[in-house]
């Protein structure tokens, strides 16, 4: 079965500064049909306006993605985390007991563009800790390029999370076609461009829920950047 998710769908919040679509419930935006899939609990789309950004706040028990897509995205954290991550750049920030972090657009001329994405830990009451990772361009072109895992396999980030992230870059005949384990869900995010996901056409901010589905094929991609999501 595939379950297709349009952008348009998605909650949505401009507070001028921060203009941000909600893939899953949250802050003001409910909808008990879209809270979480499997461990993926948030997916948050956000440009974030020259100069502007997040105060310090806290969080706990959450492992915390955050993928820029463009500009450069200042973060600090209370376990000393921090650094400015730019397009290609993978940040793990995991919450545990607690943490208290910012993060704020680095530049006071350009916007910033990323996507946070929460998972719901499968240990909690763990550490506080953060991790940062680099993936040119030419690991995710025509290649499904894993960029977070439990295991931390193949140079990915560590994440405390029943789940892995993809990361590809699509464009013209490239195509890639992956086998789905049959205990296995999985979550297709298309960050940018267009492409098909399993025979459907999908663009920016859309996003597929593929379950007891046996294979994964993305093909006829427009300049696509997409997220893929294996969750057990």
């Amino acid at each position: 079965m595939i379950e297709l998710r349009r952008a348009h769908e998605r909650g949505h919040a401009d507070h001028g500064w921060l203009d941000s679509w909600h893939s899953f419930s949250f802050a003001d935006y409910r909808d008990p049909e879209h809270t979480q899939f499997r461990a993926l609990r948030v997916i948050n789309d956000d440009t974030v306006q020259p100069g502007q950004g997040f105060g310090t706040h806290g969080h706990s028990d959450m492992e915390i993605v955050s993928y820029v897509l463009e500009g450069a995205l200042a973060h600090q954290d209370s376990s000393g985390g921090g650094s400015v991550i730019r397009p290609g750049s993978v940040q793990r920030m995991s919450a545990g007991t607690g943490v208290r972090h910012s993060e704020f657009n680095a530049s006071q001329s350009e916007r910033v563009h990323f996507l946070q994405i929460w998972f719901l830990p499968n240990r909690t009451g763990t550490p506080p800790g953060y991790e940062e990772k680099h993936f040119d361009e030419a690991e995710k072109r025509g290649k499904l390029r894993l960029v977070a895992s439990p295991d931390g396999a193949d140079g990915s980030v560590r994440i405390q999370a029943d789940a892995r992230m993809f990361a590809a870059l699509l464009d013209g005949e490239e195509r890639i076609e992956q086998a789905v384990a049959s205990d296995r869900f999985v979550y297709v995010h298309v960050a940018q461009g267009g492409l098909s996901v399993n025979g459907r056409d999908l663009v920016t901010g859309d996003a597929a829920k593929l379950i007891d589905e046996d294979r994964l094929v993305l093909e006829r991609g427009r300049k696509a950047e997409v997220l893929v999501f294996e969750l057990w």
